[in-house]
């Protein structure tokens, strides 16, 4: 098995698709560091999470594949990760491909490809489009729903 695998992300709404990406991560050397990118981060980025750094960072320290967190604060941070804690492997997910291949000065970079049919941004819109439903269309849907119970129960 090869030596310290590294790997970047946001892991906000944590799903299947994160959880595969991990596995296949830690199969792929003898330790895996993941950088949980931070709310200030994200903000730099125009992006806003729904579960804060913290709670996230939690989240994947507590997968089994994962051996270490560390926080992701600037896009300039990776060649002194990869340096520091002698890293062997940078992966990550394929829709990023080309963006991190200055990086095979120092170490093996991988793109893998993703879970299908699965996405943060996906879950993202759709909880967007069930919050823009008006309160009154979602009264109105449990008032089907309970004559659709009455009417099968």
């Amino acid at each position: 098995m090869g030596g310290t695998v590294i790997t970047y992300g946001t892991f906000d709404m944590f799903h299947i698709g994160h959880l595969n990406l991990l596995r296949r991560l830690a199969g792929m050397g003898s330790r895996l560091i993941v950088a949980v990118s931070t709310d200030e981060f994200n903000a730099g980025k125009g992006k806003r999470t729904l579960i804060p750094f913290e709670q996230r960072a939690e989240i994947v320290r507590s997968i089994r594949y994962v051996d270490e967190v560390i926080p992701e604060t600037n896009w300039d941070q990776k060649i002194d990760d990869v340096q520091r804690y002698g890293v062997s492997t940078f992966a990550i997910g394929e829709d990023w491909r080309g963006h991190f291949d200055f990086l095979a000065r120092y170490c093996e970079v991988v793109y893998l490809p993703r879970t299908e049919g699965v996405s943060t941004t996906d879950l993202k819109r759709s909880l967007n489009r069930f919050c823009s439903v008006s309160r009154e269309d979602l009264l109105h849907a449990f008032d089907v729903l309970e004559a659709l119970r009455k009417d099968f129960g």
